[in-house]
């Protein structure tokens, strides 16, 4: 750690442990829940001495070999895979990446165990175990597990089947629909969520020049047939009642492609922006979905101010356009503008 300036008790506390120091490189070796392939995706290399006083400080270029995995830069489609980045900035991005990697590791052992001790955890993803238990709070805050005595336990919610939601509030996902059907450009690529409103918006696709990307079997159902259309349905463990796919396999699949426009559907908006989610099983993949688009628009109807939900699903800050085919309460639309979101009602 001596190469890289100094830093080494520093750059320990949030996570990385050594470098490899190959001629012209520093490259950092992560761990506590970091896995090899995240660790061989990031390299620093040292550009040119700056600076004066007690010694040169070294700033960094950032390699990045996984770009749209990264994360989504608001309304600019990709970021640049050579950032120019100070030291503690670069590490600052690590140590949010180690504990987004965390997060998921808890959560996918949990959907497969069932619950489990902080012990079991700590040792199942390479943590330690006051690292896990920040983290089962952080989770448990964002709706995604149960803390139980000693440990964590999933949480099981279920919405209602889309064949009881498919006639309800016709209208207005209807005008939701065509809103966004006209926001479409020919030749774009489209992400199409779970949910009945996003099914609706299909139905006002057909004979685009567009590239369709679901995990919506009723939006799969609704453009197999039209030619127009280069349809990708998304892999995944089958939700017969909800006519969706989840799980690993869809979130796997999510990090290989690239969407200029998702339409998001939830089940709630809280008075404060948060967006949510009736079914944790969910959650996973809308935000996959999210980092996979250079815009996010949010369908949601007058029923889902403030909706239900128990789930988080992100904040406002994730969301460029929210559309509602009702007034918004004022505190909502002043959370959500303030965070740079565009409300249009319908």
């Amino acid at each position: 750690m001596e190469g890289c300036d100094g830093r080494a008790g520093w750059l320990k506390s949030i996570g990385v442990v050594g470098t490899l120091q190959p001629p012209g490189a520093c490259e950092l070796v992560l761990s506590d829940g970091a896995d090899a392939s995240m660790a061989a995706g990031y390299a620093v290399h040292p550009l040119r001495p700056t600076g004066v006083g007690s010694g040169p400080r070294l700033n960094y270029a950032r390699e990045c070999t996984r770009c749209a995995t990264l994360t989504r830069v608001k309304r600019v489609s990709r970021h640049s895979c050579v950032t120019l980045l100070e030291f503690e900035e670069f590490a600052s991005m690590v140590s949010g990446m180690l504990a987004d990697r965390r997060h998921q590791l808890i959560l996918r052992a949990l959907r497969a165990d069932g619950p489990l001790s902080v012990v079991a955890l700590a040792e199942k993803i390479g943590a330690s175990q006051a690292t896990i238990r920040r983290d089962l709070v952080q989770l448990e805050d964002e709706g995604l597990l149960k803390r139980v005595y000693g440990g964590a336990a999933p949480v099981v919610g279920e919405d209602d089947p889309f064949a009881d939601v498919a006639g309800v509030r016709v209208e207005a996902k209807d005008a939701l629909a065509t809103w966004c059907a006209d926001l479409v450009r020919d030749g774009e690529t489209v992400l199409l969520d779970i949910g009945t409103t996003a099914h609706r918006v299909a139905r006002h696709l057909h004979g685009r020049s567009l590239t369709v990307i679901t995990s919506n079997l009723a939006v799969y159902e609704e453009l197999q047939d039209d030619k127009d259309v280069q349809l990708i349905l998304l892999g995944g463990v089958v939700r017969r009642d909800y006519r969706s796919l989840v799980g690993f396999l869809t979130e796997d699949n999510l990090r290989q492609v690239h969407a200029d426009r998702l339409f998001l559907g939830t089940s709630g908006v809280r008075p404060d922006g948060q967006v949510l989610d009736t079914t944790a099983v969910e959650v996973p993949v809308k935000r996959a979905m999210i980092a996979a688009s250079a815009q996010v628009v949010l369908l949601a109807d007058a029923g889902k101010f403030p909706g239900t939900g128990m789930a988080r699903v992100c904040g406002p800050e994730e969301l460029d356009v929210v559309v509602t085919n009702a007034p918004v309460d004022e505190k909502t639309g002043s959370r959500l503008r303030e965070a740079g979101v565009e409300v249009v009602e319908v």
